[in-house]
């Protein structure tokens, strides 16, 4: 992806801004979507002077909360119907479920939170929506998250490839290695907090 991300950016870089949008935006609704990558490679080659990086992070706050909203309104419109039709696994359910229960306890501080737990995001937006969350608080914590997820992958990739600036190949697996442990991080955090949590 770094080589065809590259390629595309020396031949018109504009084109690069778009994907990024279209990445951070598309990932809302299906998580499959490699969101984050798209923005680390973008930082890596702003790091080389190839992008310029404060388009990169407003590309993938601007594809992020845009993304995050449409999610929203679809919950909002069709909640019932999505949740039945790609939510109905097991393990689907438990994460509707966990953020339904969250939202209603904590709101914001999810919708934070959620764009940095695997699946978490498009649960939370959708399920924000389904729950009818008022549409002005989700999206003003939607926007400061977006602004905090788009300044964390773009800048570890920009540091990741100006820490090896000859090889940007080698910041570029730095800078996903320290994603993977965030992810990682938060994941466990989780996992021993619902570990702790009284039985009743």
């Amino acid at each position: 992806m770094f080589d065809q991300f590259t390629r595309l950016v020396a031949e018109a870089s504009l084109w690069a801004y778009v994907i990024i949008v279209l990445f951070s935006a598309v990932d809302a609704i299906l998580p499959i979507v490699p969101s984050e990558t798209a923005v680390i490679t973008a930082g890596v080659v702003a790091a080389s002077g190839d992008l310029f990086l404060p388009i990169v992070i407003a590309a993938a706050a601007v594809g992020a909360f845009a993304g995050d909203n449409i999610a929203y309104l679809l919950g909002r419109r069709y909640g019932a119907r999505i949740k039945e039709r790609f939510f109905s696994g097991e393990k689907a359910k438990k994460r509707v479920a966990w953020a339904e229960r969250q939202l209603t306890e904590r709101g914001g501080e999810l919708i934070a939170i959620g764009r940095f737990i695997p699946g978490g995001r498009t649960a939370v937006t959708l399920s924000a929506g389904t729950l009818q969350f008022p549409w002005h608080r989700f999206a003003a914590f939607d926007a400061v998250a977006a602004l905090i997820w788009a300044l964390y992958a773009s800048l570890l990739g920009f540091f990741g490839g100006r820490a090896f600036e000859g090889s940007a190949w080698k910041g570029l697996v730095v800078a996903f290695a320290i994603a993977l442990a965030v992810t990682g991080g938060i994941e466990l955090t989780r996992w021993i907090l619902k570990r702790r949590k009284p039985t009743r």
